[in-house]
């Protein structure tokens, strides 16, 4: 079909060629004066030209073709067809030019029982690796109909191209059409990435909601995902409606080490100050409130920012439901090796749209968690790293300053980091985990008021 249309432009160009040529040697009419003849002969060369110029046109157009539809057998390299296509948007009239198009995103926001449709959109750019994240999403999927997952592709890079439209009707591709390069200050030019990736997120979000879903589900192209990771969705979405404290859910734990969670409650979910990112959902009226102001780059620091967490949270696990392994990226790997490699992806399914979600709501989670914590012992990182402890259950680890804090962070192997002053991972200040097979809560002192955007 494509290449009916190309042939139908060549027999176009082909015509006016020869109609033009014909018109100017007609006009020339009989040159009885010197002046006569020499425009006749000005306008003869104009012809000639033309005719030249439209003859490599069309050999253009033959080459595009021969490499582009015919050719199959050889490999066709990006560069030459690059060069032919930039020749003939050059010549061709503006309404003959093939103008990209986006994929068809599925326009259905909700099944016919009445529960709403969660499109998963995956950042891709030029990771062939996305393979191994989409064969995880389909492995998993419940549902084509109720979670299509969209592939949104940055970059233009072919072999990851390729790679996403080998899935067929599987995956639907969308691809970011604003290519042009960002021009930033000399200071910032090694983050350049991290404005394009805020331009990439901006632009498929607003692609993405313009359909009228009322959730998406945010994965990046280099994230694996656990067995029940659609399940959690489904069982937590609706904390999002009902609470207005809520912001996101997401399948991330950034403390989620094999050897700092309890494996044998992977169904325990908790509150969280900090935004994990890595596999979450969030609801249209969230973006509708952050799209007006989204911000030219780091758009996940500038979204734990107090100025748009305004005090609300997300939902995160006990063992993480997603798992890196981009190593390699616009982030150099930080923090990969020291932590990210360990994280442990949950190998269990568990039936969260059959538990009980009211505990995570503010005021239930409030009651329970921040209360009990504060009953529990204190105890020193040395007395629970020898297991000196000589009662059972949970105990608490008290910090009052910043680098107290860090310094015992460390010890147990957590991430030590702030962002905006808030601990990752924690609520009220309060970070859990489990160590030697006992829950343990680093808390601050009972009468913690805030967050200090100094520690961060």
């Amino acid at each position: 079909m494509r290449s009916r249309k190309v042939l139908l432009v060549i027999g176009f160009l082909v015509t006016w060629t020869y109609a033009t040529y014909y018109l100017l040697l007609r006009n020339t009419g009989v040159a009885n004066t010197r002046n006569q003849a020499h425009q006749s002969y000005r306008i003869n060369s104009q012809a000639r030209e033309a005719n030249q110029k439209s003859r490599d046109l069309a050999r253009n157009v033959f080459e595009f073709v021969k490499i582009k539809y015919k050719d199959k057998s050889l490999p066709a390299t990006t560069p030459q067809i690059s060069i032919v296509a930039a020749e003939i948007s050059a010549e061709l009239p503006e309404q003959l030019m093939a103008k990209p198009t986006p994929g068809r995103i599925p326009t259905k926001t909700y099944l016919a029982n009445g529960d709403p449709v969660f499109p998963v959109i995956v950042f891709a750019c030029n990771r062939v690796s996305v393979k191994k994240c989409l064969d995880n999403l389909v492995q998993y999927r419940p549902s084509v109909e109720q979670f299509p997952i969209i592939v949104s592709q940055d970059c233009g890079d072919e072999p990851t191209k390729e790679v996403i439209l080998s899935y067929g009707n599987k995956v639907t591709l969308i691809e970011q059409p604003d290519q042009s390069d960002i021009k930033v200050l000399p200071k910032e030019k090694k983050f350049k990435g991290y404005y394009k990736i805020a331009r990439h997120y901006g632009w498929a979000l607003n692609t993405t909601f313009g359909v009228g879903f009322e959730f998406a589900i945010i994965v990046e192209d280099d994230l694996n995902v656990a067995p029940d990771f659609f399940e959690y969705f489904l069982g937590t979405h609706k904390l999002l409606k009902q609470d207005p404290s809520l912001w996101c859910v997401s399948a991330w734990n950034d403390n989620g080490k094999a050897a700092v969670v309890d494996a044998a409650q992977p169904e325990l979910l908790y509150r969280t100050d900090f935004f994990p990112g890595l596999g979450w959902m969030l609801t249209k009226d969230l973006w509708s409130e952050l799209s007006v102001k989204w911000p030219k780059s780091f758009w996940d620091d500038w979204i734990r920012h107090p100025a748009q967490r305004k005090d609300r949270v997300c939902i995160r696990p006990e063992i993480s439901r997603t798992r890196t392994f981009g190593k390699i990226g616009v982030s150099n790997g930080l923090f990969f090796d020291k932590y990210l490699k360990h994280i442990k992806l949950s190998e269990d399914f568990v039936q969260f749209t059959k538990i009980n979600m009211s505990y995570l709501l503010k005021d239930n989670y409030d009651n329970t968690f921040l209360r009990r914590v504060y009953t529990y012992p204190i105890v020193t990182y040395d007395e629970l790293r020898r297991n000196l402890i000589r009662i059972d259950g949970p105990v608490r680890i008290q910090y009052t300053t910043r680098e107290q804090y860090k310094r015992i962070t460390k010890m147990l192997g957590l991430m030590d980091d702030f962002k905006s002053g808030v601990p990752r991972t924690a609520y009220h200040g309060i970070v859990s985990f489990y160590y030697n097979k006992r829950r343990v809560h680093l808390a601050p002192n009972a009468n913690w008021k805030q967050y200090e955007l100094s520690w961060s």
